[in-house]
Parts: structure tokens; sequence; C-alpha cells
């Protein structure tokens, strides 16, 4: 009984384990294929800190909800609230783009 108990647990601990490479393959492959055939360290090299301090979406600071989200659009990098607020830039992120450069432009004058 525990030698079916230990192998049992021995194929279920293997199981485990290559569902685990195969996960991490699979987001590792996802990610290197960024910006056509590019290395995803040199994709990160190439991207753009926008450095906004307010989330385009929501008006509100960038930590309001917990530790601020960074999003990569056309090589630059945006920072959002939440998840949420990510979606909506999505669907229209030349407008909320946009209100990110006014909100730039205030804090210059």
């Amino acid at each position: 009984m525990k030698v079916k108990l230990i192998g049992f647990s021995m194929v279920m601990l293997l199981a485990c384990a290559g569902v685990s490479l195969v996960y991490a393959n699979q987001c590792h492959s996802e990610h290197s294929g960024m910006k056509e055939g590019l290395s995803y360290d040199k994709a990160l090299l190439d991207t753009i800190e926008v450095g906004n301090k307010i989330c385009p979406v929501s008006g509100e600071d960038i930590e309001s909800m917990g530790v601020g989200i960074e999003y990569e659009y056309n090589g630059k990098i945006y920072n959002f609230c939440c998840s949420m607020c990510i979606e909506k830039f999505k669907k229209d992120p030349g407008g909320y783009i946009k209100k990110i450069e006014k909100e730039k432009q205030k804090l210059k004058n």
C-alpha cells in the first residue's frame, strides 16, 4: 500500500513539474517575439518610459490603489492605477495619450 502511494505521489510530482516547464516555456516564447523577432531584452531597451504620475483613465494618482501597473503601447510605457484602466485605455489609446500629454504640459508650466 505504501509503495503504491509513494509511486502515485512521484507520478503526480513529475506531472506537475512537466506542466510548469511547459507553461514557463510558453510564457517565454510569447514575450521573446516582441517587436518583430527582437529579443525581449532588446524590446525593453527600445521602449520609452512616459513617466505619467496620474492614471489617464481614472484621473487618480498611479498608486491610489496600491502599486501602479505599467503597460507598453507603441514603444512607450504608460502607468495606470489598475488593470481595468488598461482595458479602457486599449479601446481609445489616442484619446488617453492626449490626456497624458496635456497633464505633462500643465506640470511644466
